[in-house]
């Protein structure tokens, strides 16, 4: 598009149709909301049956509505909203948009059509049932009009672009409601016929794109001269191809992404740049921001909603650098237009891109020392002001018409920065140096800039979610970088600090969160399908509830007990009694999704390599406590039998069976180490690390007062369970010996435990009740008791564990 104005020369090419990014959120949102629609209507259908019952309630106030029929109230607004936005669209000439929205609205129509066949065909009764209407009768399932007109009003749009289709929606919602209120529609019917409406009119714009509203030619110069700058011309700039419709980040408007360029002269004859950022163009931008919101933790992350924030956020980032001294773009004014914002800024400095990210075939010639050393400091003149660049990419590098190194795209920064943020932006430069010119080069380099301890400091930070995808798609980048440069500056700090560094969680998806997500859902899977609340509650109402208080006040004291057995293992600069006693908490919760025994050993091995043991001793001092376990249990079963003269030891064993199954495990092992490879496999890795691992353990179990404590501090914690189930008998009346009850618990206790199910369910409580059956405890006292212990010792300490897990999480303890 060329032409001019008043003597302006205009050179511009006429806009295109765009594909809003925000189109294909909503299109994914649409889908979501179909699938929560359908899953409300069969598992929730008491709610969505009150909800429309409440609204039903609402009728009295339109009864009047009753005597019009309510097909004529449909077509009614189906015509009007139709005829006022076609009207609308080709007063504006957008004959193409009037193409697409009459599609969309007979795609909407035909797709809710083929959903309402599709679910009467192959859908459960229950959906069936929770979208039935009076109308579904005598046609679809689904009520057609909203689909229909979802999917037009959807294509037409959208509807901050026109008053007509913002005003559809109020009709069609308004009807919605109205059909609804007079029970003529289903609640959930309209709901879901809208969701799918929805999507097809989205598919359909998504595939023939919207208008773009931004500003354009001569919209530019008027906007240019509500800030004082009369155009003389304006020329639209290319890309490096000399295409003017690419929008590939350039340094003549500091890397805007998505931006339109012009140069202006004026007429004085000064010359200007303009950069034109569209809000269509910006909601990539805008959503990425989000991402970085939701994935990034302990740091802050600005967002942009609108280009007007966008545009007015990059001026005052770029006047912050002009203040503080430091060659970059200078901003002359802000303006807006339409759908677009527009930043102005002078031409002078002209920057051009680092040689070594240009195709120079020598990158040390194109990166030395001098120039990292000068783009580090340039950073470390920024972040002592506060302010952050927060995104240091290979493109970022520049220099100014003299050689001087800049670092631009500063649009995505921001002031008033906190440390980390700081942290950030420094080990994104040093990882980009790395990936360029080596990480000794560039911690050298560094070293000249910061001190030992501000690059030490930057250790904890030095995490893959720190690091720019373009950084890390650098052909020199590999998994070793960072690793390098971590070792590199954790090898400034004296010893005893490189191993007490603290750790700092950057990313909210990191294996530990997924991990406790899988856990918690894991948790409450269990929870709703095997906790028979019924037959709890039933126990607990027959039970002493001050003998079911004391069986869970036994149960909670064997975490003081196991904490001793793992504290007197821990050296004593590093114990601390309170992080120990919630390590033991949090494995009450963690065991839900685990079988017997695995959770404890699980958090403590976890909490150990917190605490900074390494691998092998950590495990061994796991493996440790664990072992103590095992002996007292066992000690403890043999001799209480020998002392008490029970013979349901000999009885509940499983001879034959634990013959065979140390049978098939030689057999198996045998076999494999007939094989050259395996047998090549365990001598070069295997026994090394089990040689290590065996000396520690040794070590550790040769240490006479640790050893005493941790078997006094284990025999305490099988006793207190033991007293806990003898507790739980005593809630039913039902008088027993201590020892004898203590005796036949720990032996069921363990032959159930064996069973690898999450916590022992089903297995525990199986091996108790017949274990104490075969004594002569009463079935139903014995199944009573076991519910009352099982609620106790098991699922009440869930929730207490799940908050001692969130305070070690919140510390970086497990």
């Amino acid at each position: 598009m060329a032409g001019a104005d008043d003597s302006v020369m205009i050179s511009d090419t006429p806009p295109r149709r765009v594909r809003d990014f925000g189109d294909l959120v909503r299109l994914a949102g649409s889908v979501l909301a179909s699938v929560a629609v359908m899953l409300i209507a069969v598992f929730l259908r008491g709610l969505a049956s009150g909800v429309e019952r409440d609204v039903h309630s609402a009728s009295a106030w339109v009864s009047w509505l009753g005597d019009l029929p309510t097909l004529m109230i449909s077509q009614l607004a189906t015509f009007l909203v139709v005829f006022s936005v076609l009207i609308q669209i080709a007063m504006a000439r957008e004959w193409r948009q009037a193409v697409s929205s009459m599609v969309a609205l007979v795609a909407g129509y035909a797709v809710v059509g083929l959903a309402s066949r599709a679910i009467v065909a192959v859908g459960p009764q229950s959906l069936v049932n929770g979208l039935w209407s009076v109308t579904s009768d005598g046609g679809f399932l689904l009520p057609d009009v909203y689909a229909g007109m979802a999917a037009f009003l959807t294509a037409a749009g959208p509807h901050r672009l026109r008053s007509t289709v913002r005003w559809g929606w109020n009709i069609i919602c308004g009807v919605a409601v109205v059909l609804v209120v007079m029970s003529t529609n289903s609640l959930s019917g309209v709901l879901l016929s809208f969701a799918i409406g929805r999507t097809a009119g989205l598919c359909i714009r998504l595939a023939a794109g919207t208008q773009n509203k931004g500003a354009w030619g001569s919209a530019i110069v008027e906007a240019l001269g509500s800030v004082g700058i009369h155009v003389r011309t304006l020329a639209r700039r290319g890309d490096e191809s000399g295409d003017p419709n690419a929008l590939a980040t350039s340094l003549a408007d500091d890397l805007v992404e998505s931006s339109r360029i012009y140069d202006v002269r004026d007429e004085s004859g000064k010359n200007y740049m303009v950069s034109v950022l569209d809000a269509q163009a910006h909601t990539s931008g805008y959503l990425a921001q989000t991402w970085q919101w939701i994935k990034l933790a302990a740091v802050s992350v600005r967002s942009d909603r609108t280009v007007r924030e966008a545009v007015q956020h990059h001026q005052a980032m770029l006047l912050a650098l002009d203040r503080i001294g430091l060659p970059a773009m200078r901003p002359y004014a802000v303006a807006e237009q339409a759908e677009s914002a527009m930043l102005v800024l002078e031409v002078s400095p002209t920057l051009k891109p680092l040689n070594a990210l240009t195709g120079a075939p020598d990158k040390s010639n194109g990166l030395d020392d001098a120039l990292m050393e000068g783009y580090l400091r340039y950073l470390d003149a920024a972040n002592r002001r506060g302010v952050t660049h927060r995104n240091i990419t290979p493109a970022c590098l520049a220099l100014t018409g003299e050689g001087e190194p800049v670092i631009a795209g500063w649009q995505t920064g921001d002031s008033a920065s906190t440390p980390a943020n700081v942290s950030i932006d420094r080990v994104q430069a040093l990882a980009l140096f790395a990936a360029l010119a080596g990480a000794d080069r560039t911690i050298a380099a560094a070293r000249r800039v910061w001190d030992d301890g501000a690059l030490v400091d930057l250790v904890p930070f030095v995490q893959p979610v720190a690091v720019p995808r373009a950084t890390r798609s650098l052909p020199d980048w590999s998994k070793r970088t960072l690793d390098d440069l971590r070792d590199g500056l954790r090898a400034l700090a004296p010893e005893d600090v490189a191993d007490s560094l603290p750790q700092v969680t950057l990313s909210r998806f990191s294996i530990k969160s997924v991990i406790a997500t899988a856990l918690l859902v894991v948790a409450l899977m269990v929870i709703v399908t095997q906790l028979n609340m019924e037959q709890v509650i039933q126990a607990v109402r027959g039970a002493n509830l001050w003998m079911a208080a004391l069986s869970f006040a036994f149960g909670c004291f064997t975490w003081v007990a196991s904490g001793v057995t793992l504290g007197v293992f821990i050296d004593r600069e590093r114990r601390d009694p309170v992080g120990i006693f919630m390590s033991q908490a949090a494995s009450s919760f963690v065991s839900v999704s685990m079988p017997a025994g695995m959770g404890p050993a699980f958090v403590n091995l976890q909490y150990l390599r917190r605490l900074g043991y390494k691998g092998p001793l950590a495990t061994a001092i796991m493996t440790a406590v664990a072992a103590l376990q095992v002996i007292v249990t066992f000690l403890l079963i043999v001799g209480i039998a020998l002392f008490t003269g029970r013979s349901t030891f000999s009885g509940m064993v499983p001879t034959n069976t634990l013959v065979i199954v140390i049978a098939a495990v030689t057999i198996a092992l045998g076999c494999a180490m007939a094989i050259p490879q395996v047998r090549r496999l365990v001598k070069d890795r295997l026994v090394p690390l089990a040689a290590a691992y065996a000396r520690q353990l040794l070590d550790l179990l040769t240490r006479p007062k640790q050893l005493v404590v941790g078997l006094i501090a284990s025999t305490v914690q099988c006793m207190c369970f033991g007293l806990a189930f003898w507790a739980a008998l005593m809630a039913f009346g039902w008088e027993s010996n201590v020892f004898e009850t203590c005796f036949v618990f720990l032996l069921a206790n363990t032959l159930g435990s064996a069973v690898p199910t999450p916590g022992g369910l089903g297995a525990v409580e199986a091996a108790l009740m017949a274990g104490f059956a075969a004594t002569g405890v009463p079935s139903a006292v014995a199944l009573s008791a076991t519910l009352v212990y099982r609620l106790a010792t098991y699922w009440l300490r869930i929730p207490l564990g799940a908050l001692a897990m969130q305070w070690l999480s919140k510390r970086n303890l497990v």
